[in-house]
């Protein structure tokens, strides 16, 4: 299977490859949200409107699990009992850095990168050439985005965030998601949706 081959695969299923990196047996292939589709896909599954805990999460499981299933790999996820160590992978995959602000700057997805799941195959997958860390060569408007200057210090300050989601009254950030996340060019052109980002910023705040 090539690289290509696998990429149509993951973005039927509404994912897409966020990187790729060497594993025990083969290569692990890092997967996130295939925008525009992403969040209208997991809107309309059972997951979602069954009302229980953890919709995107059981989601992932599942329709990752199924691709596994269909393409003969191992699956890993970030979260549940024993998350795999995805901050590592993905510094490791060349196609995400630390940012400016701390958090990680995905290749095509920016600041609003989200990693939902990887497969790993028992062969290698020969993926395109890394990008350049997009940084390098950005004015960096994710520093200053902040209203409270809540990712300029040595730690995210969450508190400081948190009180200022709740109290703006333009609810900048709650109705359309982090103002720093947003300010990253990258993601500017990536295409996730307003309620996306909305949901995961009222989940921050529960």
């Amino acid at each position: 299977m090539t690289y290509g081959d696998l990429l149509y695969r993951v973005q039927v299923e509404h994912l897409t490859i966020f990187g790729t990196l060497l594993g025990a047996r083969g290569t692990i292939v890092l997967l996130g949200p295939h925008e525009p589709g992403f969040w209208p896909a997991v809107c309309d599954s059972l997951e979602w409107q069954d009302g229980a805990a953890d919709p995107i999460d059981r989601w992932s499981r599942r329709v990752i699990t199924g691709l596994a299933d269909r393409l003969g790999a191992q699956t890993h996820f970030p979260f549940g009992t024993h998350p795999a160590p995805f901050l590592t992978w993905a510094l490791a995959s060349n196609r995400a850095w630390t940012s400016p602000v701390g958090i990680l700057v995905q290749a095509e997805a920016g600041l609003m990168v989200s990693y939902r799941g990887a497969l790993e195959f028992d062969w290698n997958i020969q993926a395109p050439e890394a990008p350049t860390k997009p940084c390098t060569q950005c004015a960096e408007p994710c520093i200053t985005a902040c209203p409270v200057g809540a990712l300029q210090g040595a730690q995210y300050d969450v508190e400081a965030c948190r009180s200022y989601v709740r109290s703006d009254p333009e609810q900048r950030c709650l109705s359309e998601g982090c103002l720093a996340r947003r300010a990253c060019p990258i993601g500017q052109t990536y295409e996730r949706a307003a309620a996306q980002s909305a949901y995961h910023m009222r989940e921050f705040l529960n």
